[in-house]
């Protein structure tokens, strides 16, 4: 006699299946994996979501920092990935010939009409290599020096603007002006024009609203695990927050569509000659060998969306922190000004407008950059890269193929091996004092090897013409001492709240504490 035996029903497999799954993942996940020796939250060891709760609180890099502290050079942040705080580990990883590529937190960023992956989301590094040759030429600092009266332009707005502001006796948020200065550089240098962000005292067609509502989805997406993504971006488009940074990517897409747009209309008329700028360049670059390197309107386009991306944040982020840092440490805010004094009265530093050639030379504003920098690194998570074929060994510690490593500056930066035991500190001097080179070697704000910021000379020019030529001109001093400033970590270490009043320095007047 046969015995039917009844299929259980649907509603009961699954959720047993799923069960089953979960708890072979976790036991594999926490004895067995290639990673499980490694240290770090329990929730990391298992899933990609103790990541992404990180980027969503906005700050990854004081809890890495404290994880390192805990656990030592080596911590596990998500099943196949560790993070890396053992400074030789830079050179190990990221240095031309290292074989490391990037991972695939990267695409994410990719514009929807490119045909080319762009420079930040490339994961081949040959055809990196050959994109960024095309218009490596544009960004060099002899190129972006030719341009200094295009930020010029800007820096004189600035300046006239915290006149105004002097008069009225109003406290504003440094680190808002500076992004707003940092666009309208932006404009000058890619279309001969500002913005208008200055001028008008305001977020110029909400920019950066819009890129403050983009920023955070885009990271958050590119932590998941990629094949969460897609439900993610597009079944999350029916929450109002992620909507609202699906219509961000279109408002910053067809801004860069309509400045190419209108310059090729410019061209056509003959109403462009003479005119010299990065968008002038790239236009040069395609007509010259546009064709043999497949270089056209859309990769034109590709990089002024990059620009008005990653152009302000990250800019913007570095000057403001040389600006709170100074105003909290009178002593440096003392030291710095009296050497920009000097360099003028002696005729070292132009007027009315300071010389990038000549403020990159002041030793103590370097120092005071330099340190700046090192303290509040622009881009604050961990850059990961994948473990090339045959695995590596970093740290004494052999890892295979296909694990995900990497370091972060925030972490990096702060390492008392290299910078002292007072690393957590604003202190210039270490700069003038210390052992400079192996510093040099470990700073690592702009990333490093053959994927350094191609905007970094852009950053650099900016901050040392505009930072002393405020300082010469303006005393600065801290609404509320009291007051910290507020940081975001979402990729870009965005920085808000310095509360600043701005007053008029008198003529002849010394330099002195804020």
């Amino acid at each position: 006699m046969l015995v039917s035996v009844a299929t259980p029903p649907l509603y009961i497999v699954l959720p047993v299946a799923l069960v089953a799954y979960w708890i072979i993942w976790i036991v594999y996940s926490r004895s067995f994996h290639p990673l499980s020796q490694y240290p770090g939250p329990y929730l990391a060891s298992v899933s990609r979501a103790w990541i992404v709760f990180q980027v969503i609180g906005a700050q990854a890099e004081e809890t890495q920092r404290d994880l390192h502290a805990r656990y030592g050079p080596i911590v596990r942040i998500a099943p196949n990935e560790v993070a890396i705080a053992d400074p030789t580990a830079i050179k190990t990883i990221y240095s031309v010939s290292s074989g490391f590529t990037k991972t695939d937190f990267y695409p994410t960023f990719r514009p929807s009409f490119a045909r080319h992956p762009d420079l930040f989301t490339d994961l081949d590094e040959k055809s990196h290599a050959r994109r960024r040759k095309i218009v490596n030429n544009l960004y060099s600092m002899s190129n972006i020096v030719r341009s200094e009266e295009n930020i010029d332009n800007c820096t004189r707005t600035l300046m006239e603007k915290f006149h105004e502001i002097s008069q009225k006796h109003d406290v504003i948020d440094m680190s808002t002006w500076l992004q707003w200065y940092a666009f309208d550089v932006i404009g000058e240098l890619f279309f001969s024009r500002m913005f208008g962000f200055m001028a008008q005292a305001t977020d110029y067609r909400g920019y950066i609203a819009a890129l403050d509502r983009l920023l955070p989805m885009l990271t958050i997406a590119c932590v998941m695990p990629s094949y969460l993504r897609p439900l993610f971006l597009i079944g999350g488009a029916i929450f109002p927050p992620i909507f609202k940074a699906l219509i961000s990517v279109k408002s910053i897409e067809t801004a860069a569509k309509d400045a190419v747009d209108e310059r090729s209309a410019l061209m056509k008329k003959g109403m462009t000659d003479g005119q010299e700028d990065i968008l002038s360049g790239l236009f040069g670059v395609m007509k010259t060998k546009g064709e043999k390197v497949d270089f056209g309107l859309t990769e034109i386009t590709v990089e002024i969306y990059s620009a008005l991306i990653a152009g302000s944040d990250t800019t913007a982020a570095a000057i403001s922190s040389i600006l709170y840092h100074l105003m909290r440490t009178p002593h440096a805010y003392e030291k710095l000004t009296k050497e920009i004094d000097d360099a003028s009265a002696s005729g070292q530093l132009s007027q009315p407008l300071v010389r990038y050639n000549e403020a990159s030379k002041l030793p103590y504003l370097d120092a005071c950059c330099k340190e700046a920098m090192r303290l509040h690194p622009s881009v604050a998570l961990t850059i990961p890269r994948n473990v090339p074929a045959g695995g590596y060994e970093i740290n004494g510690q052999f890892f295979p193929t296909g694990t995900r490593v990497g370091v972060n500056a925030a972490v990096i930066h702060r390492d008392p091996r290299i910078f002292g035991q007072d690393a957590d500190d604003f202190v210039p001097e270490r700069w003038l004092l210390g052992d400079t080179t192996n510093m040099d070697r470990h700073m690592f704000q702009f990333g490093g090897g053959s994927r350094t910021c191609i905007g970094k000379n852009i950053s650099l020019c900016e901050m040392y013409k505009v930072v002393p030529q405020i300082l010469r001109t303006f005393s600065l001093s801290l609404f509320d001492s009291a007051q910290d400033w507020q940081t975001h970590n979402y990729w870009f270490h965005k920085t808000s709240g310095i509360k600043t009043r701005v007053r008029v320095r008198c003529p002849n007047e010394t330099a002195s504490k804020p």
